[in-house]
């Protein structure tokens, strides 16, 4: 090979490596695609939640109820009341996980509405009200239980104000918490082989990034992003997808590639429809879709 070609094809990879690294914005949304409003006249919408069959399942808790959208592009109410679910996720058997704040509970809801309690205290006290969750390969879940005080709450009641904490549910049942030293925790999301997790402390403006221990627990905490975040997601590419001005996206090793605007502040996201193209943004008094290049994990 003679060195004129040599350095040609080394310069060819080495652009292309560059190209691979550097991804913008317009890597990741399809072509000529907006921020398209899917639904509004709610109070505040929060814990989308994609569904096997592509739907994505959402609250608006100042109302007490969870609504689903339709890749067909209709939205029909799923439950009313609902015990003020926030976050939300699926599991394995189809079933509705909800961080229901109205008595501080972690639930199951089935598909026939028939809800079960999963967690409602540590170390035999009521937690403050699970707000975010996440669900690992093996079935355990990993959820955010900040301090927001509700207006609907009973007078009088005791919470772990002080332990502003995230907590596992094992597989077995137990619960544990992992995370003790935030400001606020918040959104949470964790990658598709069950290997690390990422959290945000909102209220100190910092997403941190963990190892996932075989027992559940959390280990190397490694500085992530200069952002706090309402709720998070993933892509197949392991972009991780911020709500917090605006859709913030940062690639694996933390360099932010994208800021998607959107008519209201973001509360939370997820992607869905059939491919799981379509990412669902759930932002205070309306919904919003954008199809996108890549897809989700979950």
């Amino acid at each position: 090979m003679s060195r004129f070609l040599f350095a040609f094809l080394a310069l060819v990879i080495g652009i292309s490596g560059v190209c691979q690294e550097n991804k913008t914005q317009s890597d990741l949304i399809a072509k000529d695609s907006k921020v398209t409003k899917a639904g509004g006249g709610y109070k505040f919408t929060e814990g989308p939640s994609v569904a096997p069959d592509g739907r994505v399942f959402f609250t608006d808790q100042p109302n007490d109820k969870i609504d689903v959208w339709n890749e067909n592009g209709t939205i029909t109410t799923f439950m009313q009341p609902c015990d003020r679910s926030n976050g939300m996720y699926f599991n394995k058997k189809g079933e509705l996980v909800a961080c229901a704040d109205l008595h501080n509970r972690l639930v199951a809801i089935t598909m026939d509405k028939q809800m079960r309690t999963l967690a409602e205290n540590f170390n035999g006290q009521p937690l403050n009200a699970p707000n975010d969750l996440w669900i690992a390969p093996n079935g355990g879940i990993y959820f955010s239980d900040p301090y927001y005080r509700r207006d609907y709450w009973e007078k009088g009641r005791t919470e772990l104000q002080d332990l502003r904490g995230v907590y596992y549910l094992n597989p077995e049942g137990k619960v544990t918490r992992v995370i003790a030293d935030y400001k606020q925790p918040n959104g949470l999301i964790g990658t598709p082989d069950g290997k690390t997790l990422y959290v945000s402390d909102i209220n100190d403006g910092k997403i941190w990034k963990y190892d996932i221990q075989a027992d559940g627990s959390l280990a190397n905490k490694t500085f992530f992003a200069p952002e706090g975040s309402d709720g998070m997601t993933i892509d197949n590419q392991g972009n991780v997808y911020l709500s917090n001005k605006t859709v913030s996206v940062f690639d694996k090793t933390g360099k932010k590639i994208a800021a998607i605007e959107v008519p209201e502040m973001p509360s939370n996201l997820c992607f869905g429809g059939k491919k799981r193209n379509i990412l669902f943004i759930t932002a205070r008094t309306s919904v919003y879709t954008l199809k996108m290049k890549v897809k989700g994990v979950n």
